[in-house]
């Protein structure tokens, strides 16, 4: 009970010194919000960029790795694309060799991509035609809404069916169903077997968005597109633990080895790439983006600080009488910490809250494809640094307020 009457007691006094000097507690406490929002703004405009483009990392596979002939580069340095350029890319005899052999791989696709014009009737549309295997559903979602996801035997023999995405179905169909309807490819006729959820518009679409993507069986692909595309390559997918991951990747570099005849002392003509490195990357240069908020915001914070110190020194000097009467009637000197060092949280508090309410106003600024999001981890650092800060800026001036004489604070003026 004690500690509920000292809290209430220093609330009533720290309102009373907001209610006094108003313009004086504003200005003051002006640069505690201002720090606190550029803290947490940094913070959460951060933590939506990363959540958006892990997720769209996330959409080409978890656990996953790359055979290609290109190696992914991460961070500076000269990329020698010309070593790159010669090297083979992978083949489907390799993909079925991989599949066959691989004991550490959950599941082993190989896929290629080809840009061209679709058409159904009078209408038309520029879209990604991706060749695939029966397995890429294993390792990347293919959200089939209406109809259904490839047959093994459709994969295998390459028969013209299409999955399509949301798009390209609103636009070549409209308002109809094209579930069983007949769509062109290269003067070709497919037959739409399914198509997929609606994904939207991303801030990053790895590997395309699959609302303007069409699926194909890959042996399909192959025969309408067998020239002039430079960016196939073979996916494989790790069971669930880290440890399974490093295994595979040895696995697939001897098998690969092995399967293009390389010799000892060869060098690769092949690169293994997993996106978890590029997450590891993003997480990084993150990191360093919330440091440099946080060292931008900080200086406001200091300046508020000093600002909320003042308001406490003039606090003490005003309350002087008060003070040695609260002592002269047995107040301990913790309780006049208490109360002085309360009330600098308690101002702190409310400038860190503001600065709060204006991130989350400012999360509802439209940004197109980036959703902010103000996350409780956020609010409750935010809160936290507003209570050291006021911790800090209050120390002295309470210990100086709990230290007084009562008989010369009674007579101060």
């Amino acid at each position: 009970m004690l500690f509920f009457k000292l809290t209430f007691e220093s609330l009533r006094f720290a309102w009373q010194a907001l209610r006094s000097n108003l313009l004086r507690t504003v200005l003051s406490l002006s640069g505690v919000t201002i720090g606190i929002f550029s803290i947490i703004g940094v913070y959460t405009m951060v933590d939506s960029l990363e959540a958006n483009i892990k997720t769209s990392l996330s959409s080409i596979g978890d656990k996953t790795i790359y055979v290609d002939k290109f190696p992914w580069q991460f961070g500076d340095g000269e990329y020698p694309w010309w070593k790159y350029f010669n090297r083979p890319r992978p083949k489907y005899s390799e993909y079925k060799y991989l599949k066959e052999n691989l004991e550490n791989a959950a599941a082993v696709t190989i896929m290629d991509w080809s840009a061209t014009q679709v058409k159904y009737q009078s209408n038309s549309y520029n879209a990604l035609v991706q060749g695939i295997t029966y397995d890429f559903n294993l390792i990347s979602d293919v959200p089939v809404i209406d109809g259904r996801y490839f047959s093994p035997t459709e994969i295998e023999s390459g028969r013209n069916v299409v999955i399509i995405g949301a798009e390209i179905a609103e636009t070549l169909f409209g308002e109809e169903n094209p579930i069983g309807k007949q769509m062109k490819i290269k003067g070709e006729n497919f037959m739409v077997i399914g198509m997929q959820e609606k994904k939207g518009k991303q801030l990053v679409d790895v590997g395309g968005n699959p609302d303007q993507k069409v699926y194909v069986p890959f042996v399909k692909h192959k025969r309408m597109f067998s020239s002039g595309n430079l960016y196939g390559m073979i996916q494989v997918q790790a069971f669930e633990t880290d440890l399974k991951m490093e295994k595979l990747e040895s696995e697939i570099k001897g098998k690969m080895r092995t399967i293009r005849g390389l010799r000892p002392l060869e060098e690769d003509n092949f690169a293994l790439n997993r996106p978890d490195a590029a997450a590891n990357f993003l997480t990084t240069i993150f990191g360093s983006l919330r440091a440099g908020g946080f060292v931008i915001g900080l200086f406001s914070l200091l300046i508020g600080g000093f600002g909320i110190a003042n308001i406490m020194f003039v606090s003490v000097k005003e309350r002087t009488n008060i003070i040695g009467i609260q002592k002269s009637l047995g107040a301990k000197n913790y309780f006049i910490l208490f109360q002085f060092l309360f009330e600098a949280i308690f101002l702190c508090l409310i400038g860190g809250l503001f600065g709060l309410i204006l991130v989350y106003l400012a999360s509802f600024i439209d940004l197109g494809s980036l959703d902010i999001v103000l996350s409780s981890g956020n609010i409750i650092f935010g809160i936290t640094i507003s209570s050291i800060i006021g911790i800090v800026a209050g120390l002295i001036p309470a210990s100086q307020a709990s230290k007084l004489d009562p008989v010369i604070a009674i007579r101060a003026k």
